[in-house]
């Protein structure tokens, strides 16, 4: 039986939570990235927050909706229109794991992109993945996207059993650039689904 969630708009002072989840969604991938640029004194978890409260870029506060139950926030679903033409920039000038996830979002221009799901441990198969999801399907058709579109780690089979499950096929794949801490190989898919 599914928990009953709510809805509502990330807000700057969420910050802390947006980069919690977001490092939870990329399996580490975040906290790696952000212990990357930390300075003298600050964490990995603070460069994620600091991003997470900018007010343009994809990890944004603007561009995430929170999920709660009885006012605790359960999970995160962070997606917007990805630009058509998608210009990737110079790829070498980018961190080499990220390169492979650049590619995918350039080959899927103009999709509503969800760049993160992820849900805290405690409220996991209650069905919050499809209650995302659904969102996601509302504001791709509200923003006038054809398709959905997000990125997944092939070997992340519970993600990928729900979005298979959810209508979403694979379009693209890359090899998956491994960084400490994540657990698997394989490739990064690209999947999508029409609106």
């Amino acid at each position: 039986m599914s928990d009953r969630f709510r809805l509502r708009p990330a807000r700057k002072d969420d910050a802390r939570v947006l980069a919690l989840l977001i490092d939870i969604a990329g399996e580490g991938f975040g906290n790696y990235l952000w212990a990357q640029s930390a300075g003298p004194g600050e964490s990995a978890l603070d460069v994620g927050m600091k991003r997470a409260q900018r007010e343009e870029g994809g990890f944004s506060y603007r561009n995430a909706t929170l999920a709660e139950r009885d006012g605790e926030v359960a999970g995160l679903l962070l997606g917007y229109r990805l630009d058509d033409p998608y210009d990737t920039g110079d790829l070498n000038a980018l961190p080499e794991l990220v390169r492979p996830l650049v590619e995918l979002e350039s080959s899927a221009p103009g999709s509503w992109y969800i760049n993160a799901l992820a849900a805290f441990p405690q409220f996991r198969n209650r069905g919050l993945g499809t209650f995302l999801l659904r969102e996601a399907d509302r504001l791709t058709k509200r923003s006038g996207a054809e398709m959905v579109s997000l990125i997944v780690a092939e070997e992340n089979d519970d993600a990928m059993r729900l979005y298979l499950r959810k209508g979403y096929r694979e379009a693209a794949r890359r090899p998956l650039v491994p960084f400490p801490g994540l657990g698997h190989g394989g490739d990064w898919v690209l999947m999508t689904k029409r609106a």
